[in-house]
This record gives structure tokens, C-alpha cells and sequence, in this order.
């Protein structure tokens, strides 16, 4: 019963949500949408999708998480497996040298400094090498390798001639899949939720993710409540609050529907991801 209760709290805003999204703005101005859409319409998506800087934030927001994905994987996987290793000498002092990072930073004027001295600044790569390596997902995945892949697997692959890079690419990988999904998918959530940073170093159009467009459309539709006083219809009024409150729904069902889509593939391996690779730090 407690789990129904649980589900229906964490269901229902989304379920308002989309329903929001294909009511008519004078019913969702009026408060008459609850669970199901009240005067169905697709005026919101058209309002969205006609945009032709919609698609060009779609293309950018893929291209800066499927990058962003394959960089974070290989960076993960290089740094995890020798601090997974008890023979590596050093690997206490580097990993403490690593979660230093996660306590501390320069700030953002430093940072942007360093990234405007690499040249980075409004770059396809600023989306992507400053977040090449997340030292949680290197810790996530350094425990997942300590807990649930026996040492002994590693002495019996070197015993049979198998050299590190060979054990680390044919048979450890194979076996890190559950934890890799994972990992894929936080780095593709956090990439195509990214805002801050396409704000602070991207400044041209072809350039910009999905997010930055949407928020420009949000932006060009506010309404002014200075213009109310020069507004003497009260249709106009509701008509422009009612489509400013469609399109703030519409846009959050654009946003997070490519993550809705791609999750149901991993929610297996990140189940038993998370499951194996939090049992201890």
C-alpha cells in the first residue's frame, strides 16, 4: 500500500505535466486541468517545434552527450582500474589527490580563464573535455571492480600469458557492462541537462544545446505585468498567460523526453549497477 502511495505522489506531477501540455492555455490559466488534458491542442509543440533553433539545439544536445559519453567511459576506465589494484603502489595517495578535487575547485573566474587560455572558449570541446572525468563515477566504478570481480580472475589471466592491457580490454571491461551503463547514463543526463556552462562559454547560435534554445523560447514569450496596465481586453491577458503557462509545460516535456525514451534500455544494468557498486566506499 505504501508503495502505491509512494508511486502515485511521484507519478502524478508528470502525468499533469504532459497533460498540461496538450490543454488549451485558457485551461490551464483557469486551474481545470488535473490528470487528463482539458481542449486537446498541439499548439504548445507547434509553438516549439516550428522553431528551426529547436532542431539545431537537438542535433548539438546529442552530439555534446554522445561525445561526452565515450570520453567519461575511457577516462573512468584508465583511471579506475589501477586504483582497483592492491599491487599499485601509490594508488591511496592518488586517489586522495583525486577526491581533493571534490572538496575543493578554483571558482568559476579561474576556470574560465584556464579554458579561455586553452582556446576552448565557444568550442564544440568546451561542452565536453572540462567534464572528460568525473572522479564520483571513477570511485563508483573503482568500487564496482573491488566487490564484485575476484582477484583471482587477474592472477589466472596473467598466469596464461594475458597482459594488463589485454585483461583490462577483454575481460574486465566485458564484465564492468552493469557499472559502465550506469556511468553512461549519468554522463548523458548531466551533459544534456547542461545549462551553466553553454551559458558561460558558448556564444554562437550553431553552437548552442537544446536547453539554452528553450529557454530563449520561454523568454520571448514572458509577459510583461507592466504591459497588463496598458492591456484594456482581459481575453488578451489570459491568452498570453494561458500560452506562457503552455509553453513552460510543452518545453519540460521536450527536454527530459529523450532521457524518458533511452532509460527503459539501461534501467537493468543500473539497477544492478548501483546495487554492486554501492556496497562499500
Amino acid at each position: 500500500m505504501f508503495a502505491i502511495v509512494v508511486m502515485i505522489v511521484v507519478l502524478y506531477p508528470l502525468l499533469f505535466v504532459i497533460s498540461a501540455s496538450f490543454s488549451s492555455p485558457a485551461a490551464i490559466n483557469s486551474g481545470k486541468v488535473y490528470l487528463f488534458p482539458v481542449g486537446f491542442t498541439w499548439d504548445g509543440y507547434k509553438a516549439v517545434f516550428e522553431n528551426s533553433q529547436v532542431w539545431v539545439g537537438f542535433r548539438n544536445s546529442f552530439l555534446y552527450a554522445g561525445v561526452a559519453v565515450v570520453f567519461n567511459l575511457f577516462m573512468t576506465t584508465v583511471a579506475a582500474y589501477p586504483l582497483s589494484r592492491k599491487d599499485f603502489r601509490y594508488r591511496n595517495a592518488v586517489m586522495y589527490a583525486f577526491a581533493f578535487t571534490m572538496y575543493f575547485g578554483g571558482g568559476l573566474i579561474p576556470t574560465y580563464l584556464v579554458i579561455k587560455q586553452l582556446g576552448l572558449i565557444d568550442t564544440f570541446w568546451v561542452m565536453v573535455i572540462p567534464g572528460a572525468m568525473s572522479v564520483f563515477n571513477v570511485i563508483l566504478m573503482r568500487t564496482y571492480i573491488q566487490t564484485s570481480i575476484p582477484e583471482l580472475l587477474q592472477e589466472a589471466a596473467r598466469m596464461d600469458g594475458c597482459s594488463d592491457f589485454r585483461y583490462l580490454t577483454s575481460i574486465l571491461v566485458p564484465l564492468c557492462r552493469p557499472i559502465l551503463a550506469v556511468i553512461a547514463l549519468y554522463v548523458a543526463v548531466g551533459s544534456w541537462n547542461s545549462y551553466f556552462n553553454a551559458l558561460i562559454y558558448l556564444s554562437s547560435d550553431e553552437l548552442y544545446p537544446i536547453q539554452i534554445f528553450l529557454r530563449n523560447i520561454l523568454a520571448m514569450n514572458q509577459f510583461d505585468p507592466q504591459m497588463m496596465t496598458k492591456i484594456q481586453d482581459p481575453s488578451i491577458i489570459e491568452s498570453k498567460l494561458g500560452m506562457q503557462a503552455l509553453l513552460k509545460y510543452t518545453l519540460i516535456v521536450v527536454s527530459i523526453l529523450p532521457v524518458l525514451m533511452i532509460y527503459p534500455f539501461v534501467q537493468k544494468h543500473f539497477i544492478k549497477g548501483i546495487q554492486l557498486g554501492a556496497i562499500k566506499g
